[in-house]
């Protein structure tokens, strides 16, 4: 690792972030709309604002002209086009909740007011270190008070946020850095070994980043902890201004965020979003999810992932309490709902099980008089069974579905009250749908690979979910061959995500496009399987991934996990026979292997193609065998 003298001096020519793309300094994206040909562009690099006509949509039919009630030459004006950006929601906190509690980890405990002006000095302190409009800054934290004042903070400063997950390992990081051209890096204690890791990879050639450490008062720092960092996070927020007025993005297409796709089904992508990306989304949340003044929010989910679905942002609007933990466990979320009275918190369908699945000891009943917590899940189609167990908790459990490249969710299985009379099993199904678009999402459809026409809405017919709206992503990061994969001249963004169409408008997911399973010419969806079997009393995990079938080419293979105490009394056999007995033969899986556990990612995710590979080398499934 660089020494502290070598890591306080910045080449003054490292690169903006920027997009290659089609239109030098903007996005765009060309496509037929009936007779119509819209254009839409927008600014991705830190230049003056393009003329107000060329940040709209437009086509060569649908010119200005002047009508005849007198508004044709009305438009745009710097009076009604200010950049939409979720930083101001900080501002009006402060004004509304001042003195209301916005930040609490353990004992310590900061309000409206203190987490404003502690924003504004980090972001004064950045500009004093010569970061600058459109640097990349990066993170390596967990849920601190830290991490969520890096949401305003860093953007306040003009540069761009990248947080990193802090599960990856050194080689990883060091990819990340050099292909963002991170010029500052906030570690702590848990993750400061990683960062001395990661840099001692980066090549010689290559400036490395500043690091800085965030102290926790929990924990000591390493004892060589001023060798490897240049100051300490508090010592920094010292040096900067209070009163400091924070960089505003020229345009609402400014990039804010920089995030990397996880890499569970390709290498990891560049996603950059914008400013008017991110405050959409976190203001249609508050409104799908329907969340009140002054919520109590935990945060069980990773701000790195996603940047916590946009909810550090959405929390400032309604002056939320944002009750940080840094291990998530059963007993521990328990405990802080029963001590904070949470009332909303975010998580991937893993959290919902671990919840479910709690011993005796941890669970904690919810303080008397006390609603039932919300939750918000997605990441992966959650289990109907799943949804069933935890709502007998005191969960209330509504479910989205986004992808890195849309900001966050931009579908949400909108709850009709009509469906509060049917069975209980027949609410956990569809309440496992993905839904209908958020307002911010412009369409959603599902269409046939071959002819890019709409499937029919009958619930079977699958086809490739594509989006178009608001929230999706400017594009990848020095990869325009990805992003004119994704971003298609058609005006959709492809998402690679299997699903289909009920009649009813609801849009449901049944694989990614790798884990269909093709069965002597039939498609099986590994999501309807793992279904089935979410709801075997001693299962669970279970993950299905597509094994070589000598007869059939290839065959349902599931790989299980068994809940504790259930070892040895099920056998592959029965889980095989629990699944004829409730789906048609040709899908139910021919091979069950046990494990202790399933592969995931740090955000929960099953990796899929870890098992794929351990299926691929088991070889194929011969003739007369389960």
């Amino acid at each position: 690792m660089q020494s502290t003298a070598s890591l306080c001096s910045l080449p003054q020519s490292s690169p903006k972030l920027s997009l290659n793309r089609r239109v030098s300094g903007g996005v765009s994206c060309n496509f037929q709309q009936g007779k119509r040909k819209k254009v839409i562009a927008g600014s991705l690099r830190n230049q003056p604002p393009a003329p107000a006509a060329t940040l709209v949509s437009s086509s060569p039919s649908s010119e200005v002209k002047p009508s005849l009630n007198g508004t044709g030459n009305l438009g745009p004006n710097p009076a009604n086009s200010c950049p939409l950006t979720p930083l101001g929601f900080l501002e009006r906190a402060a004004t509304i909740f001042g003195d209301c509690p916005s930040v609490v980890y353990d004992d310590i405990v900061f309000t409206w007011s203190q987490t404003f002006r502690r924003c504004l000095r980090l972001a004064s302190a950045l500009v004093s270190l010569s970061i600058s409009r459109g640097d990349i800054v990066s993170v390596l934290l967990p849920n601190v008070p830290a991490m969520y004042e890096m949401h305003f903070g860093v953007p306040m400063s003009g540069a761009v946020l990248n947080t990193i997950n802090t599960r990856l390992d050194a080689r990883t990081v060091a990819v990340l850095l050099q292909h963002s051209g991170s010029k500052l890096v906030f570690v702590d204690q848990t993750t400061l070994q990683l960062i001395h890791d990661a840099l001692r990879l980066l090549p010689p050639e290559h400036p490395a980043p500043r690091v800085i450490l965030v102290e926790d008062p929990h924990d000591a720092p390493p004892p060589d902890a001023d060798t490897l960092t240049m100051t300490t996070y508090e010592r920094l927020l010292e040096t900067g201004d209070p009163d400091f007025e924070w960089v505003r993005p020229v345009s609402e297409w400014d990039p804010i965020v920089l995030n990397y796709t996880s890499g569970t089904t390709s290498s990891p992508k560049g996603v950059v979003q914008c400013h008017r990306a991110t405050y959409l989304i976190a203001l249609d949340w508050l409104v799908e999810w329907t969340v009140p003044p002054r919520p109590t929010y935990l945060w069980t989910l990773s701000m790195f992932h996603g940047n916590g679905w946009c909810f550090p942002w959405g929390m400032a609007v309604v002056g939320g309490t944002n009750v940080c933990m840094t291990r998530v466990t059963a007993a521990t979320v328990y405990a802080a709902i029963a001590r904070h009275g949470v009332t909303h918190l975010c998580g991937a369908p893993v959290v919902l099980n671990m919840l479910a699945h709690a011993s005796d000891a941890a669970r904690k009943s919810l303080p008397a008089g006390m609603k039932k917590v919300q939750v918000l899940t997605g990441g992966a189609p959650p289990p109907a069974a799943v949804l069933q167990r935890v709502e007998k908790l005191g969960f209330e459990v509504s479910h989205g579905y986004g992808l890195t490249e849309t900001a966050a969710f931009v579908v949400s299985c909108t709850w009709k009250p009509e469906w509060d009379e049917l069975p209980e099993s027949e609410r956990a199904r569809l309440k496992a749908r993905q839904g209908v678009r958020i307002p911010s999402l412009a369409e959603v459809d599902v269409v046939d690979a071959e002819t890019g026409r709409s499937v029919p809405r009958d619930g079977v017919t699958t086809g490739e979910i594509v989006l178009r709206g608001g929230s999706v992503m400017l594009g990848y990061l020095h990869d325009e061959e990805a992003t004119k994969a994704a971003i298609r001249d058609d005006g959709w963004f492809y998402t690679g995500d299997i699903g289909v169409m009920h009649p009813d408008g609801y849009l449901e997911i049944r694989d990614r496009s790798k884990d269909v399973i093709i069965s002597a010419g039939e498609n099986i969806s590994s999501v309807e399987v793992e279904s089935v079997m979410y709801g075997h009393p001693a299962v669970n995990e279970a993950a299905v991934v597509a094994r070589p079938d000598e007869l059939r080419g290839e065959a349902p293979c599931a790989f299980v996990s068994l809940k504790d105490g259930a070892a040895g009394t099920v056998t592959a056999a029965d889980i095989i026979a629990w699944c004829r007995e409730r789906m048609p033969r040709y899908m139910a899986p021919r091979t069950v292997v046990f494990r202790a556990e399933l592969p995931k990612t740090s955000t929960g995710k099953i990796q899929k193609y870890v098992l794929r590979i351990v299926a691929n080398e088991m070889g194929p499934t011969r003739r007369g065998t389960a």
